[in-house]
């Protein structure tokens, strides 16, 4: 995985709340084995009609959003089922940094897992990002070392995140290459005890 560090990104609003996993990638999606490859079926049933056409409607097909890497959205985002195909279709269309009001813990805790940097704010917060994203071309700037996201016109606050999630974003690591810091001490323990 990437390391996260500072991250500026265009905002993608997807101003839905209660979005379910079976909505981030629908369960006919879910065949492949590997994690690669789920970007293009993100939010599949908003995206498209039954044709197969792009919806006009659908805030990630207008051509301001193409590009967009930070995903804005309601309160309970990733609820439903605990697929972990979820996580991998949002980072394979290219999204880095989700905010939101809330989550569904089991799909927060994917995020981190595969290198996703999940944020909480306000309803207030949520709304002022999603007003300025659809009105125009907006970024910001998700500094995780400061927790605080920022924009060019004085938008500034603070965010919450546990330490061990944070190492592992700063660092780029999973839970393998959190375990793979160890490694000497894991040979000095597999020769001891041949």
């Amino acid at each position: 995985m990437e390391p996260l560090r500072i991250h500026t990104g265009i905002v993608c609003p997807l101003n839905r709340s209660n979005v379910d996993t079976d909505q981030i990638i629908p369960k006919q999606f879910l065949k492949r084995i590997e994690r690669s490859g789920f970007g293009q079926y993100l939010f599949y049933h908003w995206r498209f009609d039954d044709d197969g056409n792009l919806r006009k409607d659908f805030s990630m097909n207008h051509p301001k959003y193409q590009g967009a890497s930070i995903l804005v959205t309601g309160e309970n985002f990733g609820c439903g089922s605990s697929r972990e195909h979820a996580p991998w279709a949002i980072q394979d269309y290219g999204f880095k940094v989700v905010i939101a009001q809330s989550y569904a813990d089991i799909f927060k805790n994917n995020c981190v897992k595969n290198g996703i940097l999940t944020i909480q704010a306000t309803e207030e917060q949520v709304q002022s990002i999603m007003r300025n994203a659809e009105n125009e071309e907006y970024s910001l700037t998700v500094n995780l070392e400061d927790q605080v996201v920022t924009d060019n016109q004085g938008l500034e606050f603070t965010f919450d995140i546990a330490p061990y999630p944070k190492e592992m974003l700063l660092n780029g690591w999973d839970e393998i290459g959190v375990t793979l810091n160890y490694e000497d001490k894991i040979s000095q323990y597999e020769l001891a005890h041949k």
